[in-house]
């Protein structure tokens, strides 16, 4: 614990490395502020080059002994972890809703189950590895596929869901036979320094290893040259930032960039039932979710009802603290993004109306009211940018034709859903739509069987699944 001056005790974070808890090598931290109250909670390393230096060598060195383990081995320590993170949930939803503001109900009882299941996942997939068959290509000599790890991972997440998308990121890498560096976000670090404390005694030292600290950190590790891989889940900005350092190296790159996700509602649905099913999505914690749907495209011919349902169960939904039992989501995670919603909200032009919400709260933290926009064109800004808030816009179509336009003209491709009774309808619309994931008649589930990314300025690779596992081996021939 530490003293911010005022006599208040606040939680000191810190970097783990080579299996050891470690502040960064200067001395220099970083002030973590409560979403909620706008209030300094803790203390977290500002790493430099000599702390990525430490993790990124503690990684390698644990590399030549994690990547000749069998699976069963990675299985059990997955298995291992899985277990641990059940034990140690008290602690994980306190870390988790003391950094991002969101409901510790629903953390606990939505989000953490899943990050549990994912584990689980990948450890069962650490003894499936797929493969082709051994077989003679040419006369004389059989040859086979080799599915081996990379090496050292570089990872960086984001604050929306700092542990999920930790171990997303985390499960898979070690689950392949590869050893780790993670960078989580510079807001939300508490939670992933937590796991990795929880997972050392699973792992041998060196294999998870959590440097905590800004952009120049990331930066530090991603241009490491014992690291082979780099997985980021961030801004389109950060992804391009990561890839053209990555190309300098050659460096293979895993990209998840985040979304602007369409939704088609056709004419046929029940309008109610449809509102009601798309909000308690929309607005999930505080829509800082890349496969939000934001874009709610809607037949001509039941844009008025459904815009009247939908804006009345935007408006009974309730943003609170943590510990507030009533809170349907909380604030936005900073102060940053709270100023980038309501800029976007400040440049709206003159034809787009602001149906319900629409304002800050008057409260401390970085909360903001459920807001629905309507009579935006397909060009406004705030149609085309990713607005990562609790906003979300309102377009009418008049045909199945210009509802797929209007989807797809967009840069963005992580996600889109289609929600109509008619089957026909809705397989022309998983074919037509240019996203990484396509949902009917639901939006926003995911499991951990199916991969969960995007084309385009969405970025490309694959988090969860048999695919994401994939993506940290690298292919041998080998020919006898």
């Amino acid at each position: 614990m530490a003293d911010t001056g005022t006599g208040t005790a606040i939680d000191t974070v810190l970097n783990h490395i080579a299996g050891a808890d470690r502040p960064a090598a200067s001395g220099a931290t970083m002030k973590l502020v409560d979403p909620a109250t706008g209030a300094v909670h803790g203390l977290a390393p500002r790493s430099g080059r000599a702390d990525t230096d430490a993790a990124c060598a503690a990684a390698a060195a644990a590399y030549g002994h994690w990547s000749t383990t069998t699976p069963a081995e990675r299985q059990r320590a997955l298995l291992g972890i899985a277990d641990a993170i059940e034990e140690h949930a008290d602690a994980l939803v306190a870390a988790e809703s003391g950094d991002t503001g969101k409901p510790a109900r629903q953390f606990r009882t939505e989000e953490l189950p899943a990050i549990v299941d994912t584990v689980r996942f990948f450890a069962g997939a650490a003894r499936n590895l797929p493969g082709l068959a051994a077989a003679e290509y040419t006369e004389g000599r059989t040859s086979l596929l080799r599915r081996e790890p990379v090496g050292v991972c570089a990872q960086i997440t984001p604050w929306n869901y700092p542990l999920m998308m930790a171990v997303w990121k985390i499960a898979p890498a070690i689950a392949a036979g590869n050893t780790t560096v993670l960078k989580p976000a510079d807001t939300t670090p508490s939670s992933s320094a937590l796991l990795a404390r929880i997972a050392a005694g699973h792992l041998p030292p060196g294999v998870l290893n959590v440097v905590c600290g800004d952009r120049d950190t990331g930066r530090a590790l991603t241009a490491h040259p014992e690291v082979a891989l780099i997985a980021v889940t961030g801004s389109v900005r950060a992804g391009r930032q990561i890839a053209a350092a990555a190309a300098a190296d050659l460096k293979r790159v895993h990209l998840e960039l985040g979304g602007n996700a369409p939704v088609l509602v056709h004419d046929d649905v029940d309008v109610e039932a449809t509102a009601a099913a798309l909000a308690a999505v929309a607005y999930y914690n505080a829509g800082q979710d890349c496969t939000a749907p934001t874009r709610l495209l809607v037949d001509h011919r039941v844009h008025d009802a459904f815009l009247a349902a939908f804006a009345a169960e935007a408006g009974k939904l309730r943003t609170g603290a943590p510990d507030e039992p009533d809170a349907d989501f909380g604030p936005l995670n900073n102060a940053t993004q709270l100023a980038s919603v309501r800029a976007l909200l400040d440049r709206l032009p003159r034809h787009a109306e602001i149906v319900t919400g629409g304002a800050r709260l008057a409260r401390p933290g970085f909360f903001h009211e459920p807001t629905v926009v309507a009579g935006v064109r397909q060009g406004d800004e705030i149609v085309q940018e990713e607005i990562f808030g609790p906003v979300v816009t309102v377009q009418s179509f008049a045909d199945e034709a210009q509802a797929l336009h209007l989807a797809n003209d967009v840069r963005h491709g992580l996600a889109a859903s289609v929600w109509t009774t008619d089957h026909d309808r809705a397989m022309r619309a998983t074919r037509a739509l240019h996203t990484g994931i396509v949902w009917v008649n639901t939006h926003g589930t995911t499991v951990s069987e199916m991969p969960h990314g995007g084309v385009g300025h969405s970025g490309y690779g694959s988090d969860l699944s048999m695919a994401g596992l994939l993506d940290y081996t690298q292919v041998k021939h080998v020919m006898l």
